[in-house]
């Protein structure tokens, strides 16, 4: 209890100093963002006429300019902010952070409290961290497969404009006005880059990073190699459409040839924790050893500790690239 009472004041410090500190640090950031606004103006006489300009976003991580200068020194930290984005989550990477350690902090705490073990608790706050990213990381898996869902039929509205006489920019924005979302937010923004002035090529480029799947660098490759070469793109486009939807044929086979060990996953999976929930509403005491006893935090932890290898082991088992 004293190292509890001793964790809750150190964070309320440095909580409270931390706050004191963005405050104090928000008046000269916003100096610095306008001298450097007004550094940018006075210089932009000198700027070659073929100079190209990248477009301006908004890139903080946080809010606070303390933190968000913090974290932007982290190549993590800009990964985790295109996973958000990528997971469709209007999220600052430092808000996300900040949640992922309240909640550890507080699944830990709460762990602690309960059971009277630092084993315990240390194992609860390393799991609840992770459970925001794995809902993210969920996220941005369903976001991707109605993404490659509807993939197919942007590339037919695509090939039937540009066969229909229209320029590959203007057909970018029928896809993004026709199109239901997620599709249509990337490929409006692929067409705002390119609309403001970003080389096409680089709008394409940006695309794939945004969204890295196959079938969009199959996308790419196939239109900048045409518009390298030439050629008929609408012909390009449709053969390109056909080759993804007999993928999409053959993912679907291979689901169904999957499906008892996905179905063998989920039941090993629930099992267990399944079983102690039944015998600790029917039979307490034959549970209690468990989690009072110093053996069985051990047992306890060795068991979710295989747990999650035996998932991710038969996960990477009838998991088949196509």
């Amino acid at each position: 209890m004293p190292a509890l009472i001793a964790l809750l004041v150190f964070l309320v410090v440095a909580l409270a100093a931390f706050a004191v500190g963005s405050l104090l640090d928000q008046r000269s950031a916003r100096a610095r963002l306008i001298k450097d606004r007004l550094a940018t103006v006075q210089k932009a006489p000198e700027r070659e006429p073929d100079e190209e300009l990248a477009l301006l976003r908004d890139e903080q991580l946080s809010k606070i300019p303390a933190f968000d200068t913090l974290l932007r020194r982290s190549a993590r930290a800009s990964a985790i902010q295109d996973v958000l984005l990528q997971a469709g989550m209007k999220l600052r990477a430092g808000n996300f952070l900040v949640l992922c350690v309240l909640c550890g902090l507080g699944a830990g705490i709460a762990a602690v409290l309960y059971t009277h073990n630092a084993a315990i608790g240390w194992a609860a706050l390393v799991i609840a961290s992770f459970l925001p990213y794995s809902f993210v990381s969920y996220r941005r898996q369903k976001r991707f497969e109605k993404f490659e869902e509807l993939f197919p039929e942007a590339i037919d509205t695509l090939a039937r404009a540009v066969r229909a006489g229209h320029a590959f920019t203007t057909a970018l924005e029928m896809i993004s006005a026709e199109i239901a979302d997620p599709l249509s937010s990337e490929f409006r923004k692929l067409y705002e880059e390119q609309k403001f002035g970003m080389p096409v090529r680089d709008a394409l480029m940006n695309l794939t990073q945004r969204v890295p799947l196959v079938d969009v660098k199959f996308f790419v490759t196939a239109v900048m190699l045409q518009r390298e070469t030439g050629g008929n793109l609408a012909e390009i486009l449709d053969n390109l459409s056909y080759v993804i939807r007999e993928r999409f044929k053959i993912q679907r086979q291979v689901k169904v040839h999957t499906a008892q060990g996905r179905l063998t996953m989920l039941l090993l999976m629930a099992m267990p924790p399944t079983v102690v929930a039944i015998l600790y509403v029917f039979s307490p005491e034959f549970v209690h050893p468990l989690f009072y006893d110093p053996i069985g935090h051990v047992l306890l932890v060795s068991s979710i500790a295989l747990q999650t290898i035996g998932y991710f082991v038969i996960r990477k088992i009838i998991k088949i690239q196509v």
